[in-house]
Order: C-alpha cells, then structure tokens, then sequence
C-alpha cells in the first residue's frame, strides 16, 4: 500500500471520526449540558468495579494533556459530578470518582450518545467514500450502556 493510499485512508477516517464527534457534541450539549470529552470521562468512571481512576490513567483513556484532563476534571467537579479522592496507598497519588449524581447524568446521557452515534453513521453510510468505513464499524461494539445495564449483565 502507497504512502499516499494510507494517507488519503487517514483523511477519510478523520473525516468519519469529525462527522460522529460533532453529532455526538451537538446532542450531549443540547440534552445534557455535556462535552463529548465530559460524557467520556463520566463513561470511564462510571464503569461497575473501576469507580477510582488515577488522573494520569483518565488523560491517557481520554488522548488528553494531563493539564486538559484536570481542567476537565475540575469543570466537573464543580458541577458536583466528579470528586477527586487522594490515594489510600501512598496520599499522594489522586483518583477521580464520579459522584451519584455524575453516574446518574451518565446513564440518562447514554441514550442521547447512543442515538447520535446511530445518526452520524446513518448519514455517513450514504457518503460513498465513508460507506467502507460504517461498514467496518458495525463490527465493533460502539455503543455505551447505562450503568444500570452494565450491572444486569452477567
């Protein structure tokens, strides 16, 4: 495969990855006052049996600065979604945790994310140069579960 083959390649993955993204921000803004980097970040910490995640481990989950992952953090700590919590091992690693009310926002958010996520491909697949793309994506598991669904699942 030629350079300029996987280049163009590149371009139209970013292309998809743009038109999802922004279909996901629009409706998380519009229903849930969330960022498509606040959902994630409440997403990961919200998983049953991981509730404490070490900051450096959300900015690399994240493909964050640790600087933007603690403005981050921060934004949502202020909205009483996240708390931060030192390390019981050595105090001075820190965690973030999402709070009741962050996992609570997550799992009404879920559906939002969800139907978004459906929209943008939808709308893709009728783009000829991304159909081989949402073709390749249906056989990943691109949809989130609330966490109540999580906790049902065997």
């Amino acid at each position: 495969m030629s350079l300029e083959t996987r280049a163009q390649g590149w371009r139209t993955l970013a292309a998809l990855q743009q038109r999802i993204e922004t279909k996901i921000e629009k409706a998380l803004q519009d229903h849930h006052d969330l960022s498509v980097n606040e959902f994630c970040l409440l997403h990961h910490l919200s998983v049953p049996g991981g509730p404490s995640t070490r900051m450096q481990h959300l900015a690399e989950m994240l493909v964050l600065s640790q600087s933007a992952t603690t403005r981050l953090v921060t934004r949502l700590e202020n909205r009483g979604l996240v708390k931060r919590v030192l390390s019981a091992e050595d105090r001075r690693g820190i965690y973030a945790e999402a709070t009741e009310s962050g996992r609570e926002l997550h799992d009404r958010a879920v559906p939002t994310h969800n139907e978004a996520l459906e929209a943008a491909l939808r709308e893709a697949e009728g783009l000829p140069e991304l159909t081989p793309l949402v073709s390749a994506l249906e056989t990943l598991a691109l949809k989130v579960q609330p966490l109540s669904g999580l906790e049902a699942q065997p």
